[in-house]
């Protein structure tokens, strides 16, 4: 990913073309993120939302562990009722019943599971039918899983760092898009720098969760910012020209 997108980077600074118009694509602009609560007591888990609300962070997303979950999301819903919720499961519910998991959900206006079992577990979904979107992470890193996927997830999250740059992600968001299936664009934990390219995959997306910059103590020069809700992709200076 670092390659691809120092790569992209250099082609912008020789040729003057910005990445985003030599790829064909509409200019980044301010997104609307999620951003990641992790595992907590649900007092605590309530109080992260509300502090994410007032900074105008109105996507959550709620890592959960495979038991005891209903007790932080109920927390959360109650605490901040507006709110837009998505979970990732992060593999913990290999083994348990996910339609009747994703059913407890239902209630809570939880949009979207993010990868209920574990990777290599996939065919476990095989028939499964699910009132919320389940969501691949783990089980897809480029298109030669894509295939596997199919069927049995309903989205795709994409990550730069899974994908190997924004070249390949790109191309696997068409081929997600062909076969039907809705778009999450995320991120590992990084700087402003790291999710740059993030930008530019996530128009159109279903779903994003650039939150990387936002979980750091400190950030590049030149980053993103928040503002009025909105995450704003960093300047052209920093990457992308």
């Amino acid at each position: 990913n670092a390659l691809d997108a120092a790569l992209w980077d250099w082609e912008a600074s020789v040729s003057g073309v910005a990445v985003w118009e030599s790829a064909g694509l509409a200019p980044p602009g301010p997104i609307a993120t999620a951003l990641t609560l992790s595992i907590d007591s649900p007092d605590s888990m309530a109080s992260a939302a509300k502090d994410a609300v007032a900074r105008g962070l109105t996507l959550l997303k709620l890592k959960l562990g495979g038991t005891g979950d209903l007790h932080g999301i109920a927390a959360v819903r109650d605490a901040v009722q507006d709110a837009r919720l998505i979970v990732d499961a992060n593999e913990s519910w290999t083994g348990q019943d996910v339609a009747a998991r994703a059913s407890e959900l239902v209630r809570f206006g939880v949009e979207m599971i993010e990868q209920p079992v574990a990777r290599g577990e996939d065919h476990l979904l095989d028939g499964v039918v699910s009132p919320i979107p389940l969501c691949a992470d783990e089980s897809i890193q480029t298109r030669a899983e894509l295939a596997n996927c199919v069927g049995r997830y309903q989205a795709i999250n994409i990550k730069l760092d899974k994908a190997g740059g924004l070249t390949e992600a790109l191309a696997l968001r068409d081929a997600a898009r062909a076969a039907g299936m809705r778009i999450m664009v995320g991120c590992m934990l990084s700087t402003s720098l790291g999710v740059a390219p993030g930008f530019l995959l996530a128009e159109g997306a279903d779903w994003v969760d650039l939150d990387g910059p936002l979980l750091l103590a400190r950030d590049r020069e030149g980053g993103c910012r928040l503002e009025n809700g909105l995450l704003h992709p960093p300047e052209g200076a920093l990457w992308g020209g």
